[in-house]
């Protein structure tokens, strides 16, 4: 039975999320159609650039991104403060740069001599469109609203592109996030459509390395790595981008079928700080999808209340 989006996204129970969206129908969002004889590659890139230009106006971060054929995965991370520290202005043109708005809204930007009870009713869609810039539900429908536009207009027809809603799981704790990541990043290794990460294209980790390769600090559109946690902690993701990128290579060379061989003793350290053994964290890192909770125990019965749930529910990591 269909949840409802109150029970599967709380900021209160974490600003982390995996979400998937996936095509409704038989031809393809991306890759080649064999059946059809035509190849939808460039939809890839529809996908990659509308993501990341709404992370640049949305107060939501886009830790990880992988576009397959039929659907595509996105981590993403709620920036609450973000939002709150907006002034009016900021908020009504980052909303407007994917919308058009009131005509009370744009004699506010201008300047124009308002009644008290006209500011008043632009500081109510303000605020509006404030909580909007947080909201999950609001990004993925700008996503998914503009390729399924274009995809009919190319395919010259009508209906639904998209299945009626987007999956997405509350990771509750740094290893469900580290976890959630590294499952996206190798999406296009796990299918055989890649060798190695940074040959994987369309997805977070090779825009990260194609970054390094540049020398540039972090991809732009991307959320930061900010280091392993401590005091005075930066806005990022928890963990050092060259510790996080060793696991997902060294877990890239054990997932793939054909590259499975020996596990050797030269696991990551970022594995020993989250608390996993080899074993596990590979048996996490190819089932994270099952459930809409991911997360240690204990991180899900904390969630439990913030989530409107009561039954112990999700896919459980191993406690420390």
């Amino acid at each position: 039975m269909t949840k409802a989006r109150t029970s599967l996204i709380s900021i209160e129970a974490t600003p982390y999320y995996h979400c998937v969206s996936r095509c409704v129908r038989r031809s393809f969002l991306c890759g080649y159609d064999e059946q059809a004889q035509q190849s939808y590659e460039h939809r890839r890139e529809w996908i990659e650039k509308r993501l990341l230009a709404l992370a640049g106006a949305f107060c939501i971060d886009v830790c990880a991104y992988a576009v397959m054929s039929n659907h595509y995965h996105v981590v993403l991370h709620i920036n609450a403060e973000k939002a709150k520290a907006l002034s009016n202005i900021e908020v009504v043109e980052r909303w407007l740069a994917f919308h058009h708005g009131p005509v009370l809204i744009r004699r506010f930007i201008q300047g124009d001599k308002l009644s008290e009870a006209e500011i008043e009713r632009c500081n109510e869609i303000i605020e509006v469109w404030r909580q909007r810039l947080v909201s999950i539900s609001w990004f993925m429908r700008l996503i998914n609203q503009h390729i399924a536009s274009e995809a009919n207009r190319e395919d010259n027809c009508t209906g639904h592109f998209w299945e009626g809603r987007f999956k997405s799981q509350a990771l509750l704790d740094e290893k469900a996030v580290a976890a959630a990541m590294a499952y996206v990043d190798l999406n296009p290794v796990r299918a055989a459509i890649a060798e190695t990460p940074e040959s994987s294209d369309y997805t977070s980790v090779k825009a990260r390395i194609d970054a390094i390769e540049s020398n540039k600090t972090s991809p732009q559109g991307l959320f930061p790595f900010a280091g392993n946690p401590r005091e005075k902690m930066p806005d990022g993701i928890p963990f050092r981008l060259m510790d996080y990128l060793a696991l997902v290579d060294w877990t890239g060379r054990q997932v793939r079928d054909d590259k499975r061989g020996h596990i050797d003793n030269t696991s990551p350290p970022l594995l020993e700080r989250l608390g996993f053994d080899a074993k596990s964290w590979l048996a996490t890192c190819t089932q994270i999808e099952q459930g809409g909770i991911v997360g240690s125990e204990t991180a899900i019965k904390a969630a439990l209340p913030h989530l409107q749930r009561k039954r112990f529910c999700g896919f459980r990591l191993a406690n420390r």
